[in-house]
């Protein structure tokens, strides 16, 4: 069989471990010995993964494990007046994909400018500028749709811009009828307590996790 192309992705759902398992095993969903990254999966999928790699003779490594939180009511997020009144809000353009880019913890390549480009270019985000117009402080929807990648620069930290952001595209998001959540990486406790703090819940049943294979 051909191999895929390795920036190709597949995306594929399943509440259900033994259909997932028979879409892993028997179809020809994956290239086993190709670099794979396996990102958003259900953790309690994870041992099936592993299993199979190692069954296709794969390595596997984790990258990350994350809380999912999400926002049932808006009580909690930053009024729009106090967020416009304060701060300079606008969004991001193909500008600052470079900068984006490299300040991405998974980013940092080429791939990975890619990948920000067309968050950009097809997905809402909110930024805080400078007196000369460029980012400071930014957050984007990803392409799980979901609030991610919030990042200020050191330089401009303690100012209370991620809790402006997030209420900002969390307003933006409700007000289109589009389900407001996140991952929150389970050291990142900073992250954690901001979402938290800002009226999102937590679902202790789920955990999502990202793998990579033959790194």
């Amino acid at each position: 069989k051909n191999k895929r192309d390795p920036k190709e992705r597949v995306l594929f759902f399943s509440k259900d471990k033994q259909i997932l398992s028979t879409i892993l095993k028997e179809h020809d969903v994956v290239d086993w010995t190709a670099s794979l990254s396996f990102a958003g999966i259900d953790n309690s999928y994870s041992p099936l993964l592993k299993d199979i790699s190692s069954q296709r003779g794969s390595s596997f490594r984790s990258l990350c494990h994350a809380h999912l939180l999400h926002l049932t009511d808006l009580d909690s997020l930053l009024s729009t007046e106090h967020s416009e009144d304060h701060f300079r809000i606008s969004s991001l353009n193909d500008s600052n994909v470079e900068l984006v880019n490299k300040t991405w913890k998974f980013g940092g390549d080429e791939d990975g400018g890619r990948r920000v480009k067309k968050m950009i270019g097809n997905f809402p985000s909110c930024c805080i500028i400078d007196d000369h117009g460029q980012p400071v402080s930014w957050i984007i929807l990803d392409d799980f749709c979901t609030m991610g990648m919030l990042h200020t620069l050191p330089a401009h930290r303690g100012k209370g811009y991620a809790k402006a952001l997030v209420s900002c595209l969390a307003r933006k998001l409700h007000a289109q009828g589009f389900p407001v959540y996140c991952f929150v990486e389970e050291e990142n406790a900073v992250s954690y307590k901001l979402f938290k703090s800002l009226g999102f819940v937590e679902d202790p049943s789920y955990r999502a996790s990202w793998w990579d294979c033959n790194f």
